[in-house]
C-alpha cells in the first residue's frame, strides 16, 4: 500500500509508504492521496489530520522521477494540478488543520507539501529543498508560487535558483518550522500539537482555517467582511454555548461538532 491511513480520535493519519523511493510520489500514490483529502473533507469525525512519510530518512522526496508517466514537461504543465503537488500544496478545499512530521528530506513536491500545510514539526536531520532546476525541471505544483509568499524573497529565490538544501533548524527561523527536536522526540512533540488541536472545538479549527484561506489576498476590512460558510455555523453552533459553559463552570468541554 503506497499510504497508510487511519483515524482514531479525531486524528486523521496519513503516511506516504515508499521508503526505498524515499517517498517519492509516484501516479498511483498521488492518486491515492487525492481519495484521502476527498474522504477527510466529506467526514465530520476529524481535528486533525497528521502527514508523514514511512522510516527515519525521508518525508517525501517529490514525484518519483522514475514513475515511468511518460509526460512531457509541457504536457505535465498543461494537466494543471489545481490542489498542488500531493492534492494538498494549495488545496482550498480542505479545512481540517494538516500537521506535517517531517522526518527527513522534504524535497521538491515534498516540500510542496509540507508548505501546504498549517503546521509543520520537523526532526534536526530534516533537510527542506527545491532542487528541480538542477534536473532541468521546475517546481511546478506550489514551490514557485507558495515558498516566496512565506519566507523572505531573497531566501526563497535563494533556495530556487540554487537547488540548495537547507536544515530544519534555518527554516524554522525562516517561519516554515513550527517546532525542531530530535529525532527520537519527533512522535512526541506532534503529539503535544494534535493534543492541543483536538481539544479546541472543531467547527472553531474549520471556521479559523477556511477565514484564513478565503481573506489571505484581502485587505483587513474586507476580510473582516467576509462570513465564510465555516464561519456562520460555528458562530452559531452548540459548540460556541458549550465552551462559554465549560468556562465559566471550571470544566472540559465536551465538544459535539454542531
Amino acid at each position: 500500500m503506497s499510504v497508510e491511513f487511519s483515524v482514531a480520535d479525531r486524528v486523521a493519519r496519513v503516511t506516504i509508504n515508499r521508503p526505498e523511493r524515499m517517498n517519492a510520489v509516484d501516479a498511483a500514490t498521488e492518486n491515492r492521496l487525492e481519495e484521502i483529502w476527498v474522504e477527510i473533507e466529506g467526514r465530520d469525525d476529524i481535528s486533525c489530520v497528521v502527514l508523514t512519510g514511512a522510516g527515519e530518512k525521508a518525508f517525501s522526496a517529490g514525484a518519483d522521477m522514475k514513475g515511468g508517466s511518460g509526460k512531457s514537461g509541457l504536457d505535465y504543465w498543461a494537466e494543471g494540478r489545481s490542489n498542488g503537488f500531493g492534492g494538498l500544496a494549495f488545496r482550498s478545499s480542505l479545512t481540517v488543520p494538516v500537521v506535517a512530521r517531517v522526518n527527513g528530506y522534504a524535497l521538491g513536491g515534498g516540500f510542496e507539501m509540507v508548505l501546504g500545510c498549517d503546521i509543520v514539526i520537523a526532526a534536526e536531520h530534516a533537510r527542506f529543498g527545491l532542487p528541480e532546476a538542477r534536473v532541468g525541471r521546475l517546481p511546478l505544483d506550489g514551490g514557485m508560487v507558495l515558498l516566496q509568499r512565506k519566507i523572505p524573497f531573497n531566501q526563497a529565490m535563494g533556495m530556487m535558483l540554487t537547488g540548495r538544501q537547507v536544515g530544519a533548524a534555518k527554516m524554522a527561523e525562516y517561519g516554515i518550522v513550527n517546532e525542531v527536536v530530535p529525532q527520537d522526540e519527533l512522535d512526541a512533540a506532534v503529539d503535544r500539537w494534535v493534543a492541543d488541536i483536538v481539544a479546541c472545538a472543531p467547527l472553531s479549527l474549520r471556521a479559523i482555517k477556511q477565514t484564513v484561506q478565503r481573506t489571505a489576498h484581502l485587505n483587513p476590512s474586507e476580510a473582516q467582511a467576509l462570513r465564510t460558510s465555516a464561519l456562520i455555523k460555528a458562530l452559531n453552533s452548540e459548540d460556541s454555548l458549550e465552551g462559554v459553559a465549560a468556562f465559566v463552570e471550571k470544566r472540559a468541554p465536551v465538544w459535539r461538532g454542531r
